[in-house]
């Protein structure tokens, strides 16, 4: 009777709730990563800076994103992901701020290292939040939710900050982003309770019996003897190299290998997200069966490959470029519920922060390196190379998929 009752589900509003309030605050998260992305033509003139200096205000913002990442899982671990997740938010307002208001280059970065650490903290409270919170039988469904409102974040940053700098100036923008962090901070505080999880119990040395030998008590870093956390973490940097790629570079890579439009450019990116979260919502059904997030990410990242190197060798008509993005973002997109399903299967009950916040990481590390990487493509004009590459990491990301599998570990061993 007991086991019945634990694996009944609560009712759907309750999980539905839980869910959005989460998917609000990673939406916030994605949006803080773009800020300044849109305005650097107006920050270039404002602070007489190079793109190249621009672009290393991101750098800092993801190396600062990824350090607080795998330590702010272990604090969730510790005191729970509700203090967390408002600090994170806060964080965000607090940078928004800074960046408004800054005077000089230094200022900004000094931002960007705030606006990074507040962005540290969400993966290990929202996989937290979702893994204990939602039913079992949900949570391909909140992944996919999870990743559809990251997914409208990143397309809201571009929409709100241009026609505000446009309008009323860069700074004026700038506060407008501070506003929507404080004004989903004050959202979730009204929520709060939903959001209340109860820790888990420290373990009890449990005392040796006559001739028997008392266990090792878990340490907190135990679970980085799980080889599957290492191997996730190594399919989120490639993961996240892919995205960096089309996020930065494929949209004018593209325009050069086939004469697309330069207004069309932008649109590519926009039709991409949009066929990322109509994938996402596909990949929540597809995420239903565990035993099959696998097969569901090799074949998601194999027709995104075949994709990306039809536009990097084969004769394409304008019109069709933007078509190829918004198919390579259906195919991801659906299989990403079932990429965050790799990890937890990978996961111990008792460290998904840690678990989340270091494998998550990678994305961070990922973002930082690629621009790195397929920017010195762009300046030596290889622009086939570009999707070329882009095209190999999507292959790699299909054996990353199937390691997770073969080396997971459920258990640490004793």
């Amino acid at each position: 009777m007991t086991t019945l009752a634990a694996d009944t589900a609560p009712p759907l509003r309750q999980d539905a709730t839980v869910i959005g309030l989460v998917g609000l605050a990673h939406g916030v998260s994605h949006f803080s990563q773009l800020l300044l992305a849109p305005l650097f033509p107006w920050l270039k003139d404002a602070f007489g800076v190079s793109y190249t200096e621009l672009g290393l205000l991101l750098t800092i913002f993801f190396v600062v994103s990824s350090a607080v990442q795998t330590a702010s899982g272990f604090v969730v671990d510790r005191f729970g992901p509700r203090p967390v997740l408002f600090g994170g938010l806060g964080l965000l307002g607090l940078a928004a701020l800074g960046y408004a208001g800054s005077q000089t280059y230094t200022m900004l970065a000094a931002s960007a290292v705030v606006a990074g650490i507040g962005n540290g903290v969400f993966h290990p409270v929202d996989y937290t939040l979702l893994n204990r919170k939602v039913h079992k039988t949900r949570l391909g469904h909140a992944y996919s939710a999870h990743g559809i409102t990251g997914t409208l974040g990143w397309a809201l940053a571009p929409a709100l900050m241009v026609p505000v700098a446009l309008a009323a100036g860069w700074r004026v923008a700038m506060l407008s982003a501070a506003a929507v962090a404080f004004g989903v901070a004050a959202l979730l505080w009204w929520q709060r309770d939903r959001l209340a999880l109860e820790l888990p119990p420290a373990a009890q040395p449990v005392a040796p019996g006559a001739g028997v030998a008392a266990p090792r008590p878990e340490g907190p870093f135990d679970f980085l003897r799980i080889p599957a956390v290492w191997m996730c973490f190594a399919f989120f940097f490639f993961y996240a190299m892919a995205l960096s790629v089309v996020q930065s570079f494929a949209p004018e890579a593209a325009r050069q290998l086939h004469a697309v439009p330069l207004h069309w450019v932008a649109a590519c990116l926009t039709i991409y997200m949009i066929g990322s979260a109509s994938g996402m919502v596909v990949g929540g059904f597809l995420a239903a069966d565990p035993a099959r997030c696998e097969r569901i990410v090799g074949i998601g990242m194999a027709l995104a490959a075949s994709i990306a190197l039809t536009v990097a060798l084969a004769p394409m008509a304008a019109a069709a470029v933007p078509v190829a993005f918004g198919l390579m973002g259906l195919v991801t997109g659906s299989a990403s519920p079932s990429r965050d399903m790799l990890v937890k299967r990978s996961t111990p009950e008792n460290a998904s922060g840690r678990v989340f916040g270091v494998v998550y990481s990678g994305l961070d590390f990922g973002q930082a390196l690629a621009p790195l990487v397929f920017g010195r493509l762009m300046d030596l004009h290889q622009y086939s190379a570009v999707w070329i590459g882009l095209a190999a990491v999507q292959l790699v990301l299909i054996v990353s998929a199937f390691n997770v599998r073969r080396v997971r570990r459920e258990l640490i061993p004793a």
